[in-house]
């Protein structure tokens, strides 16, 4: 018998509905529920593609004795934390908190009725392992505490909301300088692993902010050792297992130093991220290898992870035969593929492409290379996407949410300055975003199908979506684009921007905004960098939000600023600004690549009524001639200003 999920919208809701353990959506019913009954509420928060919250799903959600403790004795809610991220960000600040370390998915949290926590664990065991208690002797524990202790487990749960939410916030603030180039550059270099490129040990995660910070700063500092961290990096990651060589597209994360062993789900938000960051890769280093990354990582989200308009969030890392199934190979069956596709020397290629007889993954190989220009590579590549064709992808999470889908037409957009078909696509893209998502002068984060949305937007989708029109701006000169993205943003000042803090969220849950970049940049720093292009582009005045936005973290920007790349490099464009350069539009297409090829990263372009050249910083302008060499000269001038 079906559970309350079983009208949800979400699919990974929808994928409990039939758990024997009585589920509820977040909602009042539950709530209620639990206070008239007097019964601590069980959260679990997951996602469609997570991993261990399929294992724990199975191994617990799933067995019937554990499903009568939690019916018993709980009420337990079931949350889907791309549904709802101000629930989740707000949970994984609790298990912060109590555990003195970040948290993961599945997260579970224990509450009292009136929401106060007092127990988090991420996945849990059905039995003692891993040094972890099981799940059936934590859920007895738990209970006895509760009807002995509610009391005092409500006082713990006091203490942790006191420290979540302080009445007073301590601020410290220094003068941010251009002494953050260096600072950030050299804490890159000390993370940076010589070996296997990529920041630290395993798990090893793409971080793509930091790179995007260290092609900016590179321009700047020339520093050789800048460029070869990317570069290092950049070749390392694709060389097959974290990047998939097969149908293309980017894994969530390696679980090893050397990049071969992913986790195989496939994220919208990386896939769009790292698109961007190997198209910026090749402005700087003109190597085709990374502009080709850049188009596939783009054709493969528009083939597997799109329904034609909009991307969807995510894939799944498991298949019905087992974690990783789809893309890993045996010797014999890649063998049969490469002679069926007539290559003579089967075996040679075999071995290229690390494809062994006990394989690199639980006896199977995961396709990878250290040669470039191997023989037959296409050929034998193309075969195996045949042997592929044979089986049951995985499964994907169609839900489309707002700020992932303007991660992606914002990295089509960016395509498109250098193949114009990308363009139309992009165009097209953003047009069914708003269309489906800004209803009633209203903003939401996400649906799926035909389905009404219901959560209006958080800062993260108002700041990602107002970032792509201003970019759309900049590359189409349709200046609806520019109008639309002021609109969103003064919405998201009157919503989010309160006593110069901003919020992330701020109804059932109201969290702070971070400035630290986590799976992709901080929201925040993301508005500030769009009030920042606003505030050059348009006539409203933004300078003293911005100002406070990073006076209030400044402190921590300057002793750590690898923690928060992209709020470093707004630190950086509020002190060197950005600089608008105007011309007719058929200028600026006809010297696209000339000025892309202008190092002081910081340029918006502005269509004019005449073939004249202008640079404008806010409200004046400083150049004005015929002669586009004369711009490139006062531009690069710049780079070495305060240097």
């Amino acid at each position: 018998m079906a559970n309350h999920l079983i009208n949800e919208t979400s699919p990974y809701l929808l994928a409990h509905a039939n758990n024997p353990v009585k589920w509820y959506p977040w909602a009042e019913e539950a709530l209620n529920k639990a206070i008239i009954e007097n019964k601590p509420i069980f959260v679990s928060i997951g996602y469609s593609s997570c991993h261990w919250c399929h294992v724990m799903e199975k191994e617990s959600f799933e067995n019937k004795d554990i499903a009568k403790i939690l019916n018993e004795n709980f009420i337990s809610i079931k949350v889907d934390r791309e549904e709802r991220p101000d629930i989740d960000k707000y949970f994984q600040e609790v298990y912060s908190l109590m555990n003195g370390k970040g948290g993961g998915w599945p997260t579970s949290i224990f509450l009292t009725p009136d929401l106060k926590p007092f127990y988090s664990a991420t996945y849990i065991p059905p039995t003692p392992k891993y040094g972890i208690m099981g799940f059936n002797e934590l859920l007895d524990v738990i209970i006895k505490r509760y009807k002995q202790s509610e009391s005092l487990l409500k006082e713990k749960g006091d203490e942790i909301l006191e420290f979540l939410n302080p009445k007073k916030r301590k601020i410290e603030a220094t003068k941010i300088d251009l002494d953050i180039i260096s600072r950030f550059t050299t804490q890159a270099k000390s993370l940076h692993d010589k070996d296997f490129g990529g920041f630290g040990k395993s798990p090893k995660f793409p971080q793509t902010s930091i790179y995007t910070t260290l092609i900016e700063f590179h321009k700047f500092t020339k520093d050789d050792g800048i460029e070869n961290i990317i570069k290092h990096s950049l070749d390392s990651m694709i060389k097959g297992g974290f990047y998939d060589l097969v149908d293309g597209g980017f894994c969530r994360y390696s679980t090893d130093e050397k990049w071969l062993i992913p986790h195989f789900e496939k994220m919208t938000y990386d896939n769009a991220l790292l698109c961007e960051l190997y198209l910026k890769a090749y402005f700087l280093t003109n190597h085709i290898k990374y502009r080709n990354i850049a188009f596939d990582t783009a054709d493969f989200m528009l083939k597997f992870m799109c329904d034609g308009n909009l991307f969807y969030s995510a894939s799944d890392a498991d298949s019905k035969s087992g974690e990783g199934e789809y893309f890993i190979y045996s010797y014999d069956e890649a063998i049969r593929a490469f002679k069926n596709a007539d290559i003579k020397d089967a075996d040679t290629l075999a071995k290229q492409l690390n494809i062994t007889k006990n394989g690199n993954f639980e006896g199977k190989s995961i396709i990878n290379h250290e040669e470039e220009n191997i023989p037959n590579y296409d050929i034998g590549i193309k075969s195996l996407q045949e042997v592929r064709k044979k089986r049951e992808y995985p499964f994907v999470d169609k839900k489309i949410i707002l700020a992932w889908n303007a991660m992606m037409i914002n990295s089509l957009f960016l395509l498109g300055q250098v193949d114009e078909n990308y363009i139309d696509k992009a165009k097209n893209s953003l047009a069914y975003l708003i269309k489906k998502l800004y209803l009633n002068n209203t903003l939401y984060h996400s649906t799926i199908g035909t389905n009404e949305p219901k959560i209006k937007a958080f800062l993260e989708d108002y700041a990602y979506l107002a970032n792509t029109l201003v970019n759309a701006y900049g590359i189409t000169f349709d200046k609806n684009y520019l109008d639309f993205s002021i609109i969103l943003a003064n919405e998201a000042i009157k919503r989010f921007y309160k006593n110069h803090e901003w919020e992330f969220a701020n109804g059932e849950f109201a969290t702070k905004a971070e400035i630290y970049d986590t799976s992709y940049p901080s929201s925040v720093a993301m508005m500030i960098d769009v009030l920042l292009k606003l505030d050059t582009l348009s006539e409203f005045d933004y300078d003293e939000i911005i100002f406070k936005s990073i006076e209030r973290h400044s402190y921590s920007l300057m002793r750590q600023p690898i923690s928060s790349p992209l709020m470093t490099s707004v630190a950086l464009k509020y002190l060197r600004k950005y600089m608008v350069l105007k011309s007719s539009k058929e200028n600026l297409k006809k010297f696209k690549n000339e000025i892309r090829n202008i190092n002081y990263p910081y340029i918006l372009l502005e269509e004019n009524n005449d073939d004249n050249w202008s640079i404008c910083g806010k409200g004046a302008c400083f150049i004005h001639t015929l002669d586009f060499k004369e711009i490139k000269i006062e531009l690069e001038k710049l780079l070495s200003k305060g240097i």
